[in-house]
């Protein structure tokens, strides 16, 4: 076993509808690190799963008819299949109504209990079913109706009832301090000043219990209540490392987590209330938050009543799977919002995959294939062209390293197209077609370095375009055993007189069927 090891989570989705484009963005993201991270020898763990706790979740199933039981067993298979569909490679799923999980969260309930942290008092405020979220009077705005909402825009209803308290407010100074002594913590920096600024303004505590339903974790002791949603599913993130059994080899080697990749909208549940939580039980907080942006769609919010949520599956379906892996990794500046453009994706597959990786590989390979005896020719003496190139293959792997441990995954991708760029150029200006007249010991030269290139090119794309890049090795004569990071630059060049199978393409041109 790897002696590093690195442990990432999505959040865990809230099974009240069927999957969409924001789930697998934030899948997507944390399967490019951890693939980026297995192949550069990391111990991965990588966990994603479903919420099926909470008031939202009993009334999707009385609304379908069905037992809640039933209903999560229904739409959390959607989500496994779509991570199937996606070719995530988690490690584990988890769900909430797993025994596993339930004996987790009870164990950190009995924590704070006796820490002191939790008390037992009534509720009556303001509360928003679909966000799962209770809210102040100076956080709500007027509807169009009258009806007061939320941040999020969800209506906010009146709840009184008795409820266990959590002493959120007693945490304020510690959590700033903790932000202070780790500012790393919360990513990107402007998400972390958000959290700051909503410390600073005083923190209340917060209702850890309701009674008004019942589809949800016993409180122990007291099962006329059930636990607060958020405690409950936030802690699935270290019921899957082994907690409670925190002397276990796998919570001593996986938690505290990482990374915990999350959507804005969650942000102060992670950044928080997860924080103050596991510091009152005496536990560690997880390394990093990592709060990315949200999808519009050709410039509108994406919403059901506009009739325009982008299904990922029917993505796939037209463009191909590491087509659309790379377009959503590669389009938007990870962190910030972006907007879902067809000609953007168009764009990327015929520019960058078809045009750029694509065609510098099977024009590469296909001479190699007619003038090389089809295999790596033997390079002779390396010209300064030929040695920049390979300095900027050979030092790729540091550059993207450095933005994936960012989590600026679009500058690790940009820095990737870099290479495939500057090989295009460079095969232009070496054109080893005109060496192979005048210079044949010249054109294996130039033949081989751009051979090598596409070789570390298609090993650093695996993270992003796991299938493609597998073809691509495949057709370098790269063996299953060769294709981690370790093999990168020098430790892995190509040899003289490798075979090389015949070129075929791997990234086709997209042709517009409704253009054509």
């Amino acid at each position: 076993m790897p002696s590093k090891s690195y442990y990432i989570t999505t959040p865990i989705y809230y099974v009240n509808d069927k999957p969409h484009i924001g789930h697998a963005y934030t899948t997507l993201a944390c399967d490019l690190l951890a693939r980026f991270k297995r192949l550069d020898g990391y111990d991965v763990m990588f966990l994603t799963g479903t919420d099926e706790h909470g008031q939202k979740v009993e009334k999707a199933a009385q609304t379908a008819g069905i037992d809640p039981k039933a209903f999560c067993d229904q739409v959390s298979q959607n989500f496994r299949d779509l991570a199937k569909s996606l070719n995530v490679s988690n490690t584990d799923f988890i769900r909430t109504t797993e025994p596993r999980h339930i004996k987790s969260v009870q164990a950190l309930w009995d924590k704070l209990l006796a820490a002191g942290d939790i008390y037992l008092g009534h509720y009556e405020g303001w509360y928003a079913v679909r966000d799962e979220a209770f809210y102040q009077e100076d956080e709500l705005t007027a509807g169009p109706d009258g009806s007061k909402l939320a941040p999020s825009g969800a209506p906010v209803e009146w709840v009184k009832e008795p409820s266990y308290f959590f002493k959120l407010s007693a945490w304020g100074e510690r959590l700033l301090k903790f932000y202070d002594e780790n500012p790393g913590f919360i990513l990107p920096n402007s998400r972390r000043n958000e959290v700051i600024s909503f410390v600073k303004g005083g923190l209340h505590d917060l209702s850890v219990s309701r009674t008004t339903f019942k589809w949800g974790v016993p409180v122990p002791n007291d099962p006329a209540h059930i636990m607060y949603v958020w405690l409950d599913a936030l802690t699935n993130y270290m019921t899957a490392a082994g907690y409670p059994d925190t002397d276990s080899a796998s919570y001593k080697r996986y938690w505290p987590a990482d990374l915990h990749m999350v959507g804005k909208d969650i942000l102060r549940f992670h950044a928080v209330y997860w924080p103050a939580f596991l510091m009152a039980a005496g536990l560690q907080p997880p390394k990093r938050v990592f709060a990315h942006g949200w999808w519009t769609n050709e410039g509108q919010k994406i919403s059901k009543s506009l009739g325009n949520v982008i299904d990922p599956l029917a993505l796939i379906e037209e463009f191909g799977l590491d087509q659309t892996r790379y377009f959503l990794m590669r389009e938007v500046p990870f962190g910030n919002d972006g907007d879902f453009r067809r000609d953007g994706l168009i764009q990327r597959i015929n520019s960058e995959l078809a045009n750029g990786f694509g065609n510098l590989a099977q024009r590469t390979l296909s001479f190699c294939a007619k003038n090389a005896d089809a295999s790596v020719p033997a390079p002779g003496p390396l010209a300064d062209i030929d040695e920049a190139l390979l300095a900027q293959a050979d030092s790729l792997s540091d550059t993207m390293r450095k933005a994936m441990d960012e989590q600026a995954l679009h500058v690790a991708l940009q820095s990737w197209y870099d290479l495939v760029d500057a090989a295009n150029k460079y095969i232009d200006v070496a054109a080893p077609w005109t060496l192979r007249k005048t210079d044949p010991a010249r054109m294996n030269t130039v033949l081989w370095a751009l051979l090598e290139t596409i070789r570390q090119l298609a090993i650093l794309a695996q993270p992003a375009m796991p299938d493609s890049a597998a073809r691509m090795l495949d057709q370098l004569g790269v063996s299953e055993a060769a294709r981690s990071f370790a093999h990168l630059g020098e430790a892995g060049r190509l040899r003289a007189g490798t075979p090389l199978p015949t070129p075929q393409g791997v990234f086709p041109r997209y042709q517009d069927a409704a253009k054509a």
